[in-house]
């Protein structure tokens, strides 16, 4: 090091570091090293801090005239492969927190999906046993992604969908044979959107954006970004997207009453549209061919609500949540071949 530097080590991540020299006002070096001593990132700090993109085909004439942008977050970015690594990691390491729940436990979990595919990899992840019960009609590719990650499969009839899985679990609670996390009740859901989702959306618009759209499944997603970002805007709109009357989308649900989840609070949306499967199932193609997103139909879901929104608005900024990929969709058939 020349005579008369200093240098200052600044840490930018637990292996990065900038080492900074000044030779009193006269120049500056910026240079990067790597310390072997720091460790590595583990999996859990890649979950998170996903791409915000616009979309580029799919917004159309009508949209730039009316100088709205249509944001996409790409949540199929995270380890798991959807929107809920983010819960599934805050409801085991919260619960670790409190002491309900230790490594060697065994969990149990009622999903339609993708909370079940993202607690069996952060059960993997934390040294815990996980039992999924779901109804036996999802698709082939999310079961076994699931059995990969070492969890116990519990199918359960499609003619009681979620509501007989969610009530066999706590069934199976009630006998002891293990502790159910609960997705639909858990305030550590909403708390992982609001702590990350809702930030990352505020940070990557740089507080431009306008309207929020999500679909609607357990509500953990809307729920804490809703609270974050009416927080900082008022003004934003929350806008939920749910199927139509005789629709089956995965991962979008209009809860009968009595199952409505108990983290759910209307008054945090502002506005719901609803989606017929046809035209999300048209529109997941559509993405994949005149955006390159392959992603799920409940985010095409979401996506068609986003770009209805688009064309009542001006100077918008939309954001809208592309909670999952689409190759856990495949032997449904959606994607032709």
């Amino acid at each position: 090091m020349p005579d008369g530097w200093t240098v200052f080590h600044i840490p930018i991540n637990r292996r990065q570091q900038y080492a900074v020299g000044r030779r009193r006002l006269e120049w500056a070096l910026l240079y990067i090293y790597f310390d072997d001593a720091m460790p590595y990132l583990t999996l859990e700090d890649t979950i998170g801090n996903t791409p915000l993109i616009q979309l580029q085909r799919l917004p159309g004439e009508e949209t730039a005239r009316r100088n709205n942008v249509i944001l996409g977050k790409l949540e199929g970015n995270n380890p798991a492969g959807s929107v809920k690594d983010r819960p599934a990691l805050s409801m085991i390491k919260r619960a670790e927190q409190r002491g309900d729940i230790k490594p060697g436990d065994t969990l149990i979990e009622a999903t339609s999906g993708n909370t079940g595919i993202a607690l069996a990899m952060a059960a993997a992840l934390r040294g815990y046993k996980m039992v999924l019960l779901l109804p036996e009609n999802l698709s082939e590719e999310r079961r076994q992604s699931m059995a990969a990650y070492g969890a116990r499969i519990v199918l359960t009839p499609k003619t009681g969908g979620m509501e007989y899985a969610r009530d066999l679990a706590e069934q199976m609670q009630k006998d002891g044979e293990g502790v159910i996390l609960d997705q639909f009740a858990n305030p550590d859901n909403p708390l992982s959107h609001y702590e990350g989702t809702g930030p990352e959306i505020w940070r990557d618009t740089d507080g431009r954006v306008t309207h929020f759209v999500s679909a609607m499944g357990t509500t953990g997603t809307i729920m804490g970004v809703s609270r974050y970002l009416k927080e900082k805007n008022q003004r934003i709109r929350i806008i939920g997207a749910q199927p139509e009357e005789g629709s089956q989308i995965p991962g979008i649900r209009k809860w009968p009453e009595a199952y409505l989840p108990k983290i759910y609070d209307k008054s945090r949306i502002d506005q719901i549209e609803y989606v017929s499967q046809a035209s999300a199932e048209h529109l997941v193609r559509r993405m994949a061919v005149e955006e390159g997103i392959f992603c799920g139909v409940s985010a095409a879901g979401a996506c068609e609500v986003a770009l209805r929104i688009s064309q009542t608005v001006e100077n918008a900024t939309i954001v809208f949540i592309v909670c999952d990929r689409g190759d856990r969709y495949l032997s449904t058939g959606v994607f032709p071949a």
